[in-house]
């Protein structure tokens, strides 16, 4: 589990420098094309544009993207669900689960949002564990049992102690970044001094530049997808580390992987921040057509990773972190595993959210 970790860590960190010198390289070579050779000066002027439109994407992106992220899906604060006597239960534990495991983390309690959407789905946003969310859907809530719903907290926690929210929001910047310079010199080059060139040199560099500028946004969305997926292996194996049973997730995926509905608020712009893939995709041609664009690895894969990780852990582990206080001598475990166990206090839920039913 470790060596998966560390490797997953050396890959994204990699990938990452990789993203960031693609982004300059674009920059220099939009303003190179700009000015031809006649120009050389304007390679500069472009490299100035792309660290400048970063650095503005950035700062709003780092104050104001969990923000959006909680918008956009239509996240409410869980005491809105606390206070309504139908989601009380479903709430309360879900509330504590989050609170116990960000003790477990050794991280402030996120902020706790719940997304009114039968679609089994979650996840975290923020810029640091100090302001970090984390929001999971009622389907999510009434679908999973205890271990299975830690399972998927852990995840999540694992996402902002790992500080893969951050990541995710300098990949996004970074992508739109890529896309601007692209946008902006496939509308001017048309104005650019290369026409000035009397040789090849001007030529063939403006037609690299016009390649470049139609490709660079494709290969920054692979890059992207790319680190999104690592992340999420890494989020699952350190999840699996801090709930101590890998079977928990690994069955709540399966949950999640055979529901077929999607979110009805999904969005291209999100979808990444998810456990779990949060459009709906039925036939087995339109996974296969967009597997090399989705954002998470094959649910599949993963669940086969935890699986295999499953052997490093005992039941009575699992038992024992779960059930005996710090500092206290853990007894043997006899219970059958939580993925075999009925989901506890299973309130039937409610069909709407709070205060359609006459909650408090």
């Amino acid at each position: 589990m470790y060596e998966q970790i560390g490797s997953n860590k050396w890959k994204s960190g990699l990938m990452m420098v990789f993203f960031v010198a693609f982004v300059v390289a674009i920059g220099y070579v939009i303003g190179l094309a700009w000015g031809g050779t006649a120009h050389p000066e304007y390679a500069f002027i472009g490299l100035g544009i792309a660290v400048t439109i970063a650095m503005i994407m950035s700062f709003v992106s780092y104050y104001k993207s969990d923000k959006v992220a909680l918008s956009v899906s239509g996240a409410r604060p869980i005491e809105d669900y606390l206070n309504d006597s139908n989601w009380r239960a479903l709430a309360l534990r879900y509330d504590n689960a989050v609170e116990g495991l960000a003790i477990a983390a050794g991280l402030p309690k996120p902020a706790v949002y719940v997304i009114d959407d039968p679609a089994p789905n979650a996840f975290a946003t923020g810029r640091n564990p100090d302001h970090s969310a984390m929001a999971a859907t009622t389907g999510l809530l009434t679908m999973m049992n205890d271990a299975e719903l830690q399972g998927v907290i852990g995840h999540e926690m694992s996402h902002i102690k790992n500080y893969d929210i951050l990541l995710q929001t300098m990949t996004i910047v970074l992508v739109g970044t890529v896309i601007l310079l692209s946008d902006i010199f496939l509308r001017t080059f048309w104005f650019s001094d290369s026409d000035s060139d009397s040789g090849e040199a001007g030529a063939i560099m403006m037609i690299i530049a016009i390649v470049l500028a139609i490709l660079a946004p494709i290969i920054a969305q692979l890059i992207k997808l790319y680190i999104s997926r690592k992340r999420e292996y890494l989020a699952d194996a350190n999840g699996a580390l801090l709930t101590r049973y890998p079977p928990g997730l690994a069955n709540a995926l399966r949950k999640i992987g055979g529901d077929e509905k999607g979110l009805r608020r999904a969005n291209k712009a999100t979808a990444h921040m998810y456990i779990a893939q949060p459009f709906a995709m039925n036939a087995k041609r339109g996974r296969r057509m967009n597997a090399m664009f989705d954002t998470h690895p094959p649910i599949e894969d993963r669940i086969a990773k935890l699986d295999e990780m499953s052997g490093r852990f005992s039941e009575a582990e699992y038992e024992a972190a779960r059930l005996v206080p710090e500092g206290a001598a853990a007894p043997p475990a006899q219970a059958a595993p939580p993925a075999q166990q009925a989901a506890p206090f299973a309130p039937a839920p409610p069909s709407g959210p709070p205060g359609a039913q006459g909650g408090e």
